[in-house]
């Protein structure tokens, strides 16, 4: 009997066979034969793998389906990759997670490594049929890619065998990984970067080194790996979690999290995936074309991101179908989800609408509810949860002397001057601003500072703050997201690398960045003020991905939302910072490992939703805002406010308790596993120290702080007086549907005719449609973000 009934799967494309798949097969499995995989020894005896095994799991049929569109010997080379991973997964099993062998499992994987080669390496002699597998792949495919390929396909490899010992570490202390940590973790264990890697090989189409490091080449891979992972989890639930003592799959994760049975965690765990799908379709039409129109990117190199996405579209459709057809797992009634099972209606020449119908409701259902929030709803004061904090909020002794310079430098800054088209005059107002007392935060996240350090600490929270309020007042009222792209493009002048000239202001953002730039990156080596501009730039840019939601009427995706709100925040430029203090002593790659990393992201997660939780009402009623975690969870879990609220609160708990283990156990054992000496251990425990102070002085500021009282945002919030009316209604010839209906398009987002209310109840103008030439349509107040930008904190060495 199966764990649970599989759920109804978001296919919007069918699964197309490879006609090279006999071929394959009968390559595969001398290929597997010749490698010694079928007769490598279990430690108790018996085979990993036999012939027998190899023909049911069927690899080949896999890549058939997958790679639908490439020739013969491609698909061959392709198939004894996946023989190769799905072998190395089945064998890192039976000779290290069952036996717990946490230094042999370290040191296979040490071993593995010296296969990856570059130009002019030989790699040692293979002694298990990983290792042979490994060297006869890599040389027959890594000298036909570029040194960018390489580069990426050497992280992605590295990543799904080195990451395994994370699994087999909670294997050994029986513990369950968080949501958030499940989703980043999985992406780099489970192997579907890798997958798009192959993706590129298979196509004859690389994506062009300056593109692959950007936002939408990052979230189509990202989207992809996500989908594949969590398609993997619910199919193979029965088999790796009741049968193979596994804990890193996604409904486990989402059972325990949410204590919920197992039914109701696949379909959760189904909704997710039906929403990074969801996301990268978004990504796909909206943001890769703009993408290659900014870089004036050629046309064949256009044509090759083409086939990149449609490889990636492929790989999700003919995944789906092998996972349904497999042995390896868990698929009775999978294949009633496939495009060939007829629904109905019946009859001649409705086969295709059956197929359509049945595989693109749930996308249908989850596009609708992700674009149907009515803005500026009457949501009134959400009561806070109960926040789990261990560390006690410091205070500098120089906080009055900061209070005054920060007042100074914001006057001369402008940031108190009138803005043209902005109908309050300014963005912000001297009175506000000492309300605001970003001061005190930074006085308390940066509590052992000198005043000087403390006073620029300030400043940038100071110019963090103001500038994520000056997007959204200034270009978010009239969905102005070229002449914001612009802004955010000058923005780059005022951060020579050379700590030059720069050109005159033009407005307080331009200002304030070019004072900060040169008190901050005035004393760095040119490569450190490299990495410190990319974070600022991040930071900045993340603004217009807040301002293209908007104009989409779009609620982000969660994963999405929660890896972005990091940069939103500022929080990712402050652990730019904190490296870049001690960038000539701290190797990066201690920051790249798995305890860093998480360590970060952990604490960010922390503060950022921190912030959300006290500016729900702030954002949502007096602002319209969309980008706020307790609204993104209403609107995927289908919640009221306080039952966000609460998972929320569980988030923030799970993420603490996450950071308390990773500095208190696993930062000192990766001390002890890297041989690091006393002064990098210094250097990152103080970081880990100085992550505390953030955290619990974010906290304290905001619960001291007036900003986010309902007192203070009906002073600064004129909400503006629109007529009662009919609601927006489109006519003419095919409309009808259109108006009672919620089109599942791309950028038809709000065609539905809604009435909204203000937040003082009165009737506000409807709520018209979204989407490329409809901004003239749009009546949108001016929205925010009380985003509390941490960009220098207790990193700030300078």
């Amino acid at each position: 009997m199966q764990a649970f009934t599989l759920p109804d799967f978001y296919m919007p494309y069918p699964a197309r066979l490879n006609p090279h798949l006999e071929r394959s097969r009968e390559h595969s499995a001398a290929w597997a034969r010749e490698m010694g995989m079928l007769d490598a020894p279990k430690p108790g005896g018996g085979v990993v793998w036999d012939e027998p095994a190899l023909a049911r799991m069927d690899y080949a049929l896999m890549c058939a389906y997958t790679h639908p569109d490439c020739d013969g010997p491609t698909l061959d080379l392709i198939t004894d990759w996946y023989v190769w991973v799905f072998f190395f997964d089945d064998h890192f099993l039976e000779h290290f997670k069952y036996s717990r062998d946490l230094p042999g499992a370290k040191a296979h994987l040490d071993r593995l490594e010296l296969f990856m080669i570059v130009r002019d390496q030989t790699p040692p002699e293979p002694a298990n049929p990983a290792e042979a597998g490994l060297a006869d792949l890599w040389e027959r495919t890594v000298p036909a890619m570029s040194d960018g390929w390489r580069r990426r396909f050497i992280t992605s490899t590295h990543n799904l065998m080195v990451e395994s010992m994370w699994e087999l570490d909670n294997i050994d202390r029986g513990r369950i990984a968080n949501p958030i940590e499940y989703v980043q973790m999985r992406r780099r264990v489970g192997g579907a970067p890798w997958s798009a890697n192959l993706v590129e090989y298979a196509v004859g189409a690389e994506i062009p080194d300056g593109l692959a490091g950007t936002r939408p080449m990052r979230v189509l891979s990202d989207t992809f790996s996500d989908a594949v992972h969590l398609r993997n989890d619910l199919f193979s639930y029965q088999r790796e979690v009741q049968e193979e003592g596994e804990n890193s799959n996604a409904v486990l994760v989402f059972e325990r999290f949410f204590d919920c049975p197992t039914q109701e965690a696949a379909e959760l765990v189904n909704n997710l995936l039906t929403s990074r799908l969801e996301q990268f379709e978004n990504t796909a039409l909206t943001e890769v074309p703009a993408l290659l129109a900014e870089h004036a990117v050629p046309a064949h190199e256009q044509a090759g991101v083409g086939l990149y996405v449609k490889g990636l579209q492929d790989w999700q459709s003919g995944g789906h179908e092998w996972h349904a057809r497999s042995s390896r797992y868990m698929n009775e009634g999978a294949t009633a989800n496939s495009w060939s099972v007829p629904r109905s209606p019946t009859g001649l020449g409705t086969s295709a609408i059956r197929s359509l119908s049945a595989s693109t409701r749930p996308g249908v259902r989850r596009r609708t509810r992700q674009q149907s929030h009515t803005p500026f709803e009457a949501v009134g004061h959400l009561p806070l949860p109960d926040f789990h904090m261990p560390y006690r909020a410091r205070l500098s002794p120089h906080l009055e002397a900061v209070r005054s310079h920060s007042a100074g430098w914001a006057r001369r800054m402008g940031l108190f001057d009138s803005v043209p088209g902005v109908e309050a005059g300014g963005v912000w107002d001297e009175r506000r601003f000492h309300v605001f007392d970003l001061a005190h935060c930074a006085s308390m996240i940066h509590a052992d500072g000198s005043l000087e350090q403390v006073c620029l600490s300030a400043d940038w929270l100071a110019w963090g703050t103001y500038g994520d309020d000056y997007f959204p007042v200034v270009f978010g009222t009239t969905r102005d997201l070229v002449a914001a792209k612009l802004c955010d493009e000058r923005l780059k002048a005022f951060m020579p690398l050379d700590a030059g000239a720069t050109p005159e202001p033009a407005n307080p953002v331009e200002r304030g960045l070019a004072d900060l730039w040169r008190r901050t990156a005035g004393p760095m080596e040119v490569s450190a003020r490299r990495l410190l501009r990319l974070s600022v730039e991040e930071m900045t840019s993340s603004w217009l991905w807040e301002l293209a939601n908007q104009a989409q009427n779009r609620v982000p995706d969660p994963v999405d939302y929660v890896e972005m709100r990091r940069r939103t925040f500022g929080s990712d430029m402050t652990m730019s910072l904190a490296k870049l203090a001690h960038w000539d002593t701290v190797p990066e790659e201690i920051h790249r490992t798995r305890v860093m990393r998480e360590l970060d992201t952990a604490a960010q997660d922390y503060a950022c939703f921190t912030n959300d939780l006290f500016s729900y009402q702030k954002e949502i009623q007096f602002e319209g805002e969309l980008h706020n975690i307790v609204l993104v969870v209403e609107n995927f879990l289908d919640v009221d406010r306080t039952r966000a609220r609460d998972v929320v609160a569980e988030l923030m708990t799970a993420r603490m308790r996450q950071f308390e283990h990773l500095a208190g156990v696993d930062l000192p054992a990766l001390f002890d596993d890297l041989d690091l000496d006393d002064r990098v251990r210094e250097i990152l425990t103080r970081h880990a120290d100085g992550l505390k102070d953030w955290m619990a002085g974010i906290l304290e500021w905001h619960r001291r702080c007036a900003r986010y009282t309902e007192a203070e945002l009906r002073r600064h919030h004129r909400i503006p007086e629109t007529p009662a009316g009919p609601p927006f209604r489109l006519s003419g010839l095919g409309t009808s549907a259109a108006r009672v209906t919620a089109p599942s398009g791309p950028g038809a987002s709000a065609l539905h005719a809604t009435t909204p209310s203000g937040p003082d109840g009165s009737a506000r103008r409807p709520v018209a449609p979204s989407g490329p030439g409809t901004s003239a349509l749009r009546p949108v107040a001016p929205s925010g973000r009380g985003g509390l930008g941490d960009l220098a904190s207790r990193p700030l060495q300078v």
